[in-house]
């Protein structure tokens, strides 16, 4: 059974990763595996037990909690401009979501749909990251002025990368979803930094 702070703020752990990997992809043209997968897979479990069944164990979180922790940091040296960008973004388009009922419906029945593409097809398939960039670039991205996503042109030109950030986006606002649902909010960012800090602190402790 996880602590009660680490999972109140196990999903804004999972949107830091997001946010994170679509960074290592767009700079490097690939991203830690293990988290990528993790990533994208939580998109698929829509009605988990506990919050950790989400993203399966903890330490597929460490990247996102590695990323939660520096952000929130007093150290400025650790924090990252664009990060923090990709992260306000992120949950910007989860509350422009939750305000559009029909979209929610929608973006539903469309993870339903790659759920039962994976009774055909396993989920390294390069089309099952391909409908989750299309759930994005439908659903997701019309929300709000495009989130622009700076890196090497030659990676971000190629399609296999494109899908991935955009999938990547895709779990991003799965994961800021949750974090509501379980009583996260935009100002507790600010007003509670430093037990969201302490949270993310605890739960590396047990990853290491």
């Amino acid at each position: 059974m996880l602590d009660t702070d680490i999972e109140n703020n196990l999903a804004l752990a999972g949107v830091c990763q997001a946010a994170a990997l679509v960074q290592q992809l767009a700079r490097r043209g690939s991203a830690d595996n293990e988290a990528l997968e993790a990533s994208l897979s939580s998109i698929l479990v829509t009605d988990p037990d506990t919050p950790q069944q989400v993203f399966g164990q903890l330490n597929n979180l460490k990247t996102g909690y590695t990323t939660l922790a520096a952000q929130l940091s007093d150290k400025q040296a650790t924090k990252d401009t664009e990060l923090t960008r990709y992260i306000a973004s992120i949950l910007g388009l989860e509350r422009k979501l939750a305000r559009k009922p029909k979209a929610m419906n929608e973006l539903g029945e469309r993870i339903s749909h790659v759920q039962r593409q994976l009774a055909h097809v396993d989920f390294q398939n390069p089309q099952i990251v391909a409908s989750l960039a299309s759930i994005y670039s439908d659903i997701i991205s019309p929300l709000a002025p495009r989130i622009q996503v700076a890196g090497n042109p030659d990676y971000l030109g190629q399609p296999a990368t494109q899908h991935k950030v955009r999938a990547l986006l895709l779990a991003g606002v799965r994961a800021a979803v949750m974090w509501r649902q379980m009583g996260g909010k935009r100002r507790n960012i600010l007003f509670k930094r430093k037990h969201i800090l302490n949270s993310a602190v605890k739960a590396l402790r047990l990853i290491n």
